[in-house]
């Protein structure tokens, strides 16, 4: 006999868990599956555990210029195995965290795997628990928030081994720091590993196939992020592809095409930072009839999916591949469930890159929005003519403002410099309310702050910048 819910979750990631929050909030009786640990991905291998890396990294490379503030310091070193404990604590802590979420809300866990069986009205959730039978769960509806994995290609040899080359797991875990790596994608996970290894001393290099590295940032944030990171140290090639790997005593050997020509390159460790596939293996959508597109299942703008009591949010629904915007799809999906109606999904979505200077931006790039046939207006300002950029020793970087032309509409921001990842919402937040240029003039941005550049790039574009 198959136990009843009004709502089951299939992945206890960002999406899920807080999907069957919300859920529980509204009175749903709800369960959630999850075969590894809660939180998913972005918690335990992604996000969190990342940014104490990075944040270690940060330290560890600001002692370095100690000199430029009046300090000095004596034995400057690091033991990179209590900076990966740290990480590994900082994930599990937050894991326990949401278990006690999950039991605040009384939602019952599931550890196992699931796969979804035709039911009368709804998909029958069938989980495989580990030493017991199998569990049948019938429920009004079914959210699929089964997250990514990370791409590989093993037809060139990018793919894990668990010894030389990396995805984003290994390169968590390592006993010691490469001397020397080649990361394959400068995408934001790329990035971010170039700059923590870097930052612990490595040499780094990233080989990326496009023509610019962070391809989907604005090209002018793309140019200035690659001149700060070369000035760290940091070495790239673009417009180079790898066609083969192959190991040798001192590490791999990377066959790449640049150019026309072919070359070699020789590392200790690749890591490979291609993007993400959906998981939508396993999950019986075949039988169902489960609409997907290139590895991702087809929604609407509310999750649901062309089968009827089934829904799906987050990696596994397509890009942006972000967990904020998996949460805020995960709250949409359960309310437009409960019969709320729900906001559209496709709100702005601020994108982050917590490197070594920070990247981050939401809306339109300046050439997306000439693209689109918009008549623009751009405003600039650097942080070397902002006060606290200066004070602080954080003069890399600046805000960049793209406006409607006719109608004032902030259309796109994108930022690179310190902090930027923490300031990026005050630009959501202005997009989702339908800001035009009179809004953000008339804000009062404190001072002294990093904050106030986004005000005076606002005022750039409209000619009427005060501080350059």
């Amino acid at each position: 006999m198959a136990d009843d819910f009004d709502l089951v979750v299939i992945g206890a990631g960002p999406g899920g868990y807080v999907a069957a929050i919300r859920a529980a909030q509204l009175g749903m009786t709800t369960a959630i599956v999850e075969r590894e640990a809660l939180g998913g991905v972005c918690l335990n291998w992604g996000c969190i555990p990342t940014k104490a890396l990075l944040r270690s990294g940060e330290i560890y490379e600001q002692l370095g210029h100690l000199a430029e503030f009046g300090l000095t310091v004596q034995g400057r070193s690091f033991d990179f195995t209590g900076i990966i404990e740290r990480s590994r604590n900082v994930a599990a802590q937050l894991s326990a965290g949401v278990g006690f979420l999950m039991k605040k809300h009384k939602i019952e866990v599931i550890s196992g795997t699931a796969r979804l069986e035709k039911g009368a009205s709804a998909p029958l959730v069938v989980v495989e628990v580990e030493h017991g039978a199998p569990r049948p769960l019938h429920a009004k509806s079914v959210i699929l928030a089964t997250g990514a994995r990370a791409r590989v290609a093993p037809e060139v040899g990018l793919a894990p081994d668990g010894e030389r080359v990396w995805t984003y797991r290994e390169a968590m875990v390592p006993k010691a720091v490469p001397k020397a790596l080649v990361v394959v994608g400068s995408g934001a996970i790329g990035i971010e590993f170039a700059s923590f290894y870097r930052a612990l001393g490595a040499e780094v290099t990233v080989l990326e196939a496009l023509p610019r590295i962070l391809p989907t940032e604005d090209e002018e944030v793309s140019a200035i992020a690659m001149k700060a990171f070369e000035k760290r140290g940091m070495h790239f090639r673009v417009g180079a592809k790898v066609v083969g790997l192959s190991r040798t005593k001192a590490g791999i050997k990377l066959n790449i095409e640049a150019g026309g020509k072919g070359e070699s390159m020789v590392a200790e460790i690749t890591i490979v930072a291609l993007g993400i596939d959906g998981n939508v293996e396993g999950l019986g959508l075949e039988a169902l009839g489960v609409k997907t597109d290139r590895g991702h299942i087809v929604i609407d703008r509310l999750g649901a999916t062309n089968v009827a009591g089934l829904y799906a949010i987050g990696d596994v629904a397509g890009p942006p591949w972000l967990a904020h915007k998996a949460s805020h799809e995960g709250v949409a999906c359960v309310e437009a469930i409960a019969g709320f109606g729900g906001p559209e999904l496709w709100a702005p979505v601020a994108g982050c890159t917590y490197s070594t200077p920070q990247i981050a931006s939401v809306g339109l790039t300046e050439a997306q929005a000439k693209r689109n046939g918009l008549a623009v207006k751009v405003g600039r300002f650097p942080f070397r003519a902002n006060g606290k950029a200066i004070a602080a020793g954080e003069v890399t970087g600046l805000v960049k403002t793209i406006f409607d032309a006719n109608t004032g509409a902030l259309v796109g921001a994108h930022m690179i410099g310190a902090e930027v990842t923490e300031m990026i919402q005050g630009f959501a937040l202005a997009m989702t309310m339908e800001a035009t240029e009179a809004e953000v003039f008339a804000t009062i941005f404190p001072h002294p702050t990093m904050s106030e550049a986004m005000h005076e790039s606002a005022l750039d574009a409209f000619g009427r910048v005060l501080h350059l």
